[in-house]
Order: structure tokens, then sequence, then C-alpha cells
């Protein structure tokens, strides 16, 4: 609080010359910030000896931590982690960052630091794909990440993070590294997927595949065939747009399907799925009619005509939705949780290992997943990488998952 008073030479009254009283404060407030702080923490770990002989000699065992004799404490790797995989900032620019207050690290030991300690949360990652790869609905997806050093690749290469969360049960992202983005490494990915489950996905033709193998409910995703359409409407110049071109006529339709969904957001599973039989399947129904009308008059190359083909292709997975209530109209959730790895990529464009990628993958998926409990990450990481080092069974792993967090530390 900073107060502010009149100077002793204006605490009178011009009219009568007598002097003022304070009768009260006037209060306006502003927005301070005060900059980081690096402290250095020193740890004396007590030596004892016998006074007799040379033999009996103790020292007080090392406290454990997440990386053993590790340069950074717990509560610095959570603000390092946060500060990539969260907001975005590479490492190189943390350590300039560090260095105006007082810290003088390269950013190859902060890259080393974050390796390691992705490496560390590897058992939590275990426990959190369990709960996935359990989960009644599913949804896939996967973006680029380029790897400059691995082994047998030029590091032009193209690699991909797959990305998985949940639609049902404790919420769950989940990233995965791997060097591509064919059948192989989708098989270990999805290893352990529960039969009978939900699985929605865009069009890439391996997904059908791993549905088939694994007895899966494939849905396909409207918000994709809407993009499709959308692309091919813009094509079209704005002049010679008009509410009977075949581009608009579809995407006014999927628009319905969307508001629908939009409107019972919020309404139970069944009443939802009463919207969908009495009002979606009736426009599917006519984006159906349409689909036959007009898919043998467009050119296949053209972009209609692609977006049309992917609409017929996928028409089977696109209609199955309705069928349940609790069945997800899109991917739009899944790619929402890409989101903030694709952003970041902008800026750190590419990982320099694989270790780097994999443990880059663990710890988005331990940020991301934290947000979707409605935990702020770097108070759930500072928590989790302090107790880590403890844990020595499954259940003291299960308790570190996000949603086991105590309501005390939130």
């Amino acid at each position: 609080m900073v107060r502010h008073d009149l100077p002793e030479s204006e605490r009178f009254c011009a009219n009568d010359g007598h002097a003022l009283v304070e009768i009260g404060v006037e209060i306006s407030e502003q927005l301070d910030v005060i900059p980081e702080q690096i402290r250095v923490i020193q740890h004396q770990r007590v030596k004892r000896a016998c006074p007799c002989c040379d033999l009996g000699i103790k020292v007080t065992p090392a406290p454990p931590r997440i990386i053993p004799r590790g340069l950074f404490t717990e509560s610095a790797l959570a603000w390092i982690a946060t500060g990539k995989y969260q907001f975005g900032m590479p490492l190189y620019r943390q350590a300039a960052l560090l260095r105006r207050f007082g810290g003088d690290i390269s950013a190859n030991t902060i890259a080393a630091s974050m390796v390691r300690v992705g490496q560390a949360v590897q058992p939590v990652i275990n426990l959190l794909r369990d709960t996935l790869l359990d989960s009644d609905i599913i949804y896939g997806d996967e973006t680029t990440l380029q790897v400059l050093k691995e082994s047998g690749r030029r590091p032009q290469t193209t690699s991909y993070m797959w990305a998985q969360m949940n639609g049902s049960g404790p919420p769950v992202r989940l990233f995965s590294y791997a060097p591509g983005r064919g059948a192989k490494h989708a098989k270990e990915i999805y290893a352990g997927i529960r039969p009978g489950a939900v699985l929605i996905t865009d069009g890439y033709e391996l997904y059908n595949g791993l549905a088939i193998e694994h007895q899966l409910i494939h849905l396909g995703c409207w918000a994709h065939a809407r993009r499709a359409v959308i692309k091919a409407e813009e094509a079209v110049p704005k002049a010679l747009r008009t509410p009977q071109l075949t581009a608009t006529r579809f995407v006014k339709l999927i628009g319905k399907l969307f508001a629908a969904e939009s409107r019972s957001a919020d309404w139970p599973s069944a009443q939802r799925q009463r919207l969908r039989r009495r009002y979606s399947a009736r426009v599917l129904t006519a984006i159906e009619n349409l689909l036959l009308e007009e898919l043998p008059n467009v050119v296949p190359g053209s972009l209609l005509g692609k977006a049309l083909h992917y609409l017929h292709g996928q028409w089977p997975k696109l209609v199955r939705y309705v069928e349940n209530g609790d069945w997800p109209i899109s991917t739009n959730p899944d790619e929402n949780a890409i989101r903030p790895f694709v952003v970041s990529r902008k800026s750190f464009l590419f990982s320099t290992s694989v270790a780097g990628a994999k443990a880059s993958a663990n710890l988005y998926s331990i940020i991301e997943t934290a947000r979707a409990n409605g935990i702020e990450p770097y108070r759930y990481l500072s928590w989790l990488f302090e107790r880590l080092p403890l844990a020595q069974t499954a259940d003291d792993y299960t308790a570190l998952l996000p949603w086991n967090m105590p309501a005390a530390v939130l």
C-alpha cells in the first residue's frame, strides 16, 4: 500500500483557515509485476564420526529427487516445463530470460533436464494410457514433428506426434511420438484398446483396419467433411456465390447438424439422442439425397469433387453418431487438445533427438491432462515432481494422477 497525503502547507481550509481533518481515503489500484527471482539452495548433509575409531563415519543420505544430483529444484523444473509446453517458450528464450535474473545456464543444460524429467514421469504416463485405452470413447489424430537426429533418417524426414483423448471417465490427453504414421505405429499406440469401444477419427485409411482388428465402433468426423466443402465454397468468387451453389447447400445442411449439437450440448444423453433421431436423422437424409444427386455431376479432381467423394466414402461412419446420445459428431475436442502443441511447434520448430521428442510427448500429456481436469499445470507439476521419487508401488503412482491430487494442494 502506498499512502499519498497533502503537503503540510495545503492542509488548511481556503475559506476560513481551519486545519483540515482526515475523513477518509479514495482508493485506486494498479497491477504491479515482481520479476522472477533465482536463488541457490544449499543442501548440507551432516557427517558424523566415531571419536574413538576411523570406521564409524556416517553421512546423512541425500533426499530423493526426480533428477538425482540435478541442477534444478522440482519447482524450477515445473516452471521450465510449463514455460515451454504450456506457453510455447523455446528453451533458448528461457535461458535468456534466466540470465536477466542472474542465472547463467545454457539452453543445452535446460534441455537435458527436460529430457530426464520427461523420462521420469513415464510411470504416470503408463497409467494415463491404461485409463484412456479402457475408456468407452476415444478420439484419435496425429500431427507432424521434425526430429533432427534420428538413426537412419535424414533431418528433413517428417515424424509424427499422435494425439489421443477420451470421451468418458477422468479426462486424459495423451501424446505419443512415432517416426511415421503407418499401421505399425498405430498398432503400438493403440495396443490394449478395449474391444467394442468407440473410436472417432478423420478419414485416414489405417484407422479402418485398426477398428476392424480391435472390433471398434468407428465414427467419422463431420468437422473434416464440413472443412472440405467450405474449402470448395471459398474457391468460388464471392460475386458468384448464391444459396443455390452446390457447396453452399452442403455447408448449410451440415451447419444444421452442428447447430443441433450446440443446442443439446448440456442435455442428458437420452434427450440428445431423441433430438438426433427426430431432427438430425432427417438432415442426414437430405444431405445424402443431395450427395447422390450431385456426385455424378462433379469433376473428381476439383475441390468440390474431392469434398463430395470424401463424404461418400466416409458416409457409413459419418451417420453412426445418431445411434447414441453420448457419441461425438467430430474430432474437434481432440484437435483443440493438439492446438497448444501446434502453436508451440511454430516457436521451437523441431526436437533435436528422439529422446527429446518422447520427453516432450510425455510432458505435453501431463500438462494437457492437468488442464482438462481443471488443475493449474505448474501447481500440479511441482506437486508431482516432488512426490514422484518417493513412489514405489502401483498404488503410489496411481495416487499421483491429476484427478487424485488433494484438494488442499489445488
